[in-house]
């Protein structure tokens, strides 16, 4: 077939599928399978479904689209650039290069139009669900009779690995639970994985697993077929009282004389002499590349110009709900940029020493209640949790299929699926997510933690059961190694407050920090409220680590440490003292904080001469001997724990006062 030849819908569709294949061949690197076979799923939604506006992509309002499976991200960025994004031919030739706006696989921030980072598979999937809330809550909130202001859809294209992954089932389930009718997913079903053909492992009925999540299920056995496509998305968006998949019957490859269905065809290049084949089977030059047609151009571009003006009627119809309903506009203005009201951080409560112990994670829970009202974006709940790690707002009901303005998140035992589901829902302005579970189930949600590090979002996550401290439940519950490995990661702030006032200005720090999750770890024991008057206000914890007590002299030894140790090394300074040995505790709530710091506060708190010093933190104690230096000493973990009272272990692995005082005398002695 000639390209000239034909109508301009399979011009346009063929152009996706050249352009894809071109930008993986110049790299030497990618996946052209997928946008080969899914090119017409991407023409419907671009062309003819989606509401967007390519030259104001955060318009509110917008449809928000994932590719959850990320490896085919030549097809989103074909579109893109067909649509009219700020995206240029340039920028599909540099694809996968160094500085790129079109990387491997998708990545928030990097280009317009691009939702969400994706490529680890199922994650896009879940996010998906984050982002569907996320709309029901924003028009449980803003909406009103005439004014619906936030009626947008979330369109996916996820492929046979999406639907492997266990997240994706952990998200379907919650989705058809609470009737996301506003979830379109197209499942690209190419039947091929990287090992070949999916018959090797994988041979269910999704069609029947996502009917019994309660999903609107469509099949549809071409998916070259464009009327059924369409005819397809017109019966998902007319089914709102259910998420909707539609199954496509695709072919990678497709257009490939040679490799088409072929697990060739998936994470490599076709070869120069295969495109050739394709160019000539599609009627495009096969000497030529990255060969956009002007009518084609032309086409897409007047689609993407129709999002104008949709953008604005959106903003006549808004300019008249502020006029009714200035308040909620007022409000919705400044959260959409931002800004946090006035006043909230008035409402952080103060914890008064001379009341008695509180554990970090029942103070946590009063923090969230007293600024819940002051912030209505704040929104969050645990994995089947909320009893144990505090994270209930009183006042508020609980959001559901029946009730989408309530503010407390039942995610049930899926962690995973929360972790890539708060994402989702930190992607959406206007909204603060947190979720919860125990530290040492930190461990189910690792990717969307990582994943919400590189997209810089805030998500905060709250972990409890911090450490040994947690007793009976024995060594498959006790946290050891779970601190230093999320302080491994990059752009996350990790934060285990000493007491009750450190654990409400943690929420202070992560609630203002805009640039990256927050992981907020505390108490399942009771902890003595720190007299802060006597030595320096709680506050001093966004700094990362601060003097907490100090000795009129220079300090005979540094005690450093975090969450329910600094109680442990305070006592202990009191018993060196009593020997006339002066000691400096400082509490280190967050590393990443303190590295944050300048050179002239770090030798304030830790002086270059001064190299006696002994941390001590219930975990592991790889990442200390930093702080510590090589004449210093650490007391952690370095093993498992065991299932016994908890005053029980901290005997036994030395997280004792005499211990601390044994072992910071025999530094200064050293």
């Amino acid at each position: 077939m000639d390209k000239k030849s034909g109508n301009i819908e399979q011009l346009g569709i063929n152009t996706a599928r050249i352009l894809a294949i071109d930008g993986v061949q110049k790299a030497n690197s990618g996946h052209p399978g997928l946008p080969m076979g899914a090119a017409p799923m991407g023409h419907a939604l671009w062309a003819h479904q989606m509401r967007y506006n390519p030259k104001n992509p955060a318009w509110a309002n917008r449809d928000r689209f994932i590719l959850s499976a990320g490896h085919g991200c030549m097809l989103q960025y074909s579109y893109l650039y067909l649509a009219g994004y700020n995206i240029s031919l340039d920028d599909l030739k540099n694809f996968r290069q160094l500085n790129s706006k079109t990387p491997g696989h998708p990545e928030y921030g990097l280009l317009d139009g691009i939702e969400v980072t994706t490529g680890p598979l199922g994650q896009g999937f879940a996010n998906g669900v984050g982002f569907a809330i996320a709309q029901h809550h924003l028009a449980a909130r803003y909406n009103r009779p005439g004014y619906h202001l936030f009626n947008y859809t979330i369109y996916a294209i996820c492929s046979d690995g999406d639907m492997m992954e266990g997240v994706s089932s952990e998200a379907a389930s919650l989705a058809g639970h609470l009737k996301l009718g506003n979830l379109v997913y197209f499942y690209d079903d190419n039947h091929i994985s990287i090992e070949g053909d999916t018959a090797l492992t994988f041979d269910e009925d999704v069609a029947q697993r996502f009917e019994a999540y309660n999903w609107h299920v469509q099949v549809l056995p071409d998916g070259n077929d464009l009327e059924a496509l369409a005819t397809a998305l017109k019966n998902a968006k007319a089914e709102t009282g259910r998420p909707s998949l539609i199954k496509v019957r695709t072919h990678i490859g497709f257009g490939s004389p040679n490799k088409v269905d072929s697990a060739s065809a998936h994470g490599s290049p076709l070869g120069a002499e295969e495109i050739k084949l394709v160019k000539k089977n599609f009627g495009f030059d096969p000497e030529k590349s990255f060969e956009v047609p002007a009518e084609v151009l032309e086409y897409y571009r007047a689609a993407g110009e129709k999002g104008v003006e949709l953008e604005y009627e959106w903003n006549e119809l808004f300019a008249a709900y502020k006029l009714q309903y200035p308040e909620l506009a007022a409000e919705f203005e400044q959260e959409s940029h931002g800004i946090l009201p006035d006043g909230w951080k008035d409402k952080l409560p103060v914890f008064d020493p001379v009341k008695g112990g509180i554990a970090t994670r029942k103070a946590s829970g009063k923090v969230l209640n007293a600024i819940a009202e002051s912030l209505p974006g704040l929104i969050g709940g645990s994995a089947d949790l909320s009893p144990s790690t505090d994270t209930t707002l009183d006042k508020y009901d609980s959001f559901s299929a029946s009730n989408r303005g309530g503010r407390n998140f039942h995610f049930g035992i899926r962690e995973h699926a929360m972790g890539s589901v708060l994402n989702g829902m930190a992607l959406t302005k206007n909204i603060i997510p947190y979720g919860a579970t125990f530290l040492i189930f930190s461990e189910y949600m690792r990717p969307p933690i990582r994943l919400a590090a590189i997209m810089k979002i805030r998500a905060i996550f709250v972990f409890t059961h911090d450490s040994i401290g947690l007793g009976e439940d024995g060594t498959t519950h006790q946290p050891v190694e779970q601190l230093i490995s999320l302080r491994s990661i990059p752009n996350l702030t990790v934060i285990r407050p000493a007491d009750a006032n450190e654990t409400a200005q943690a929420w202070r720090v992560a609630i203002e920090h805009k640039t990256g999750p927050v992981v907020i770890v505390l108490t399942r024991q009771n902890l003595p409220v720190i007299d802060q008057e006597q030595f320096t206000k709680a506050t001093e914890l966004e700094k990362g680590a601060y003097i907490l007590a100090d000795s009129e002299k220079e300090p005979d030894i540094i005690l450093i440490g975090t969450g329910s140790e600094i109680t442990l090394l305070m006592q202990a300074r009191e018993q060196l003292a009593a020997e006339s040995i002066s000691a400096r505790v400082v509490s280190m709530p967050s590393w990443e904080l303190f590295e944050k710091q300048d050179a002239v506060y770090k030798e304030k708190v830790f002086p270059k001469l001064n190299k006696k010093r002994l941390a001590v933190e219930a975990g592991s104690t790889l990442g200390w001997q930093k702080y510590v230096t090589d004449e210093g000493d650490i007391i952690g973990m370095t093993g498992f724990g065991e299932s016994a009272p908890a005053e029980d272990l901290f005997k036994v692995f030395g997280f004792t006062v005499e211990n601390v005082v044994s072992r910071a005398k025999a530094l200064i002695n050293k």
